[in-house]
């Protein structure tokens, strides 16, 4: 039996909240759904989306367990990828080289301020 129903929210580890805010929301376009004091983790519990999208992401102080700098494994969607990528690249963020493979969606690779990996890919 399957009890589960999808994924609402992953968490990636950042060094600074208040910068990697700032990056989510003012570079990336996303909303901030919840920031509340959260003194167990060190900081605060911290979730950002895409508008209107269903997974989120917590924000969450990085640990020696769970450091920064990592291949988050998160898969971004845009409607246009070459615009995107042109478009972060104009905004200083660090991105790898926009793949168009034949046969498969453009999409590249980018990073964070805190060098976590994360991909953009045309839906």
């Amino acid at each position: 039996m399957n009890h589960f129903t999808g994924i609402r929210t992953v968490a990636v580890p950042v060094a600074d909240q208040d910068r990697a805010l700032d990056f989510y929301v003012h570079t990336l376009g996303f909303v901030t759904e919840l920031d509340a004091p959260l003194p167990q983790l060190g900081g605060r519990w911290l979730v950002v989306a895409p508008p209107g999208g269903g997974t989120s992401i917590a924000l969450i102080p990085a640990t020696d367990a769970f450091p920064a700098g990592t291949d988050t494994g998160i898969r971004l969607a845009t409607d246009d990828a070459a615009a995107a990528h042109a478009a972060l690249t104009g905004q200083g963020v660090i991105a790898d080289a926009l793949l168009n493979w034949p046969g498969v969606p453009p999409m590249f690779t980018f990073y964070d301020p805190d060098h976590n990996k994360l991909f953009a890919g045309q839906s």
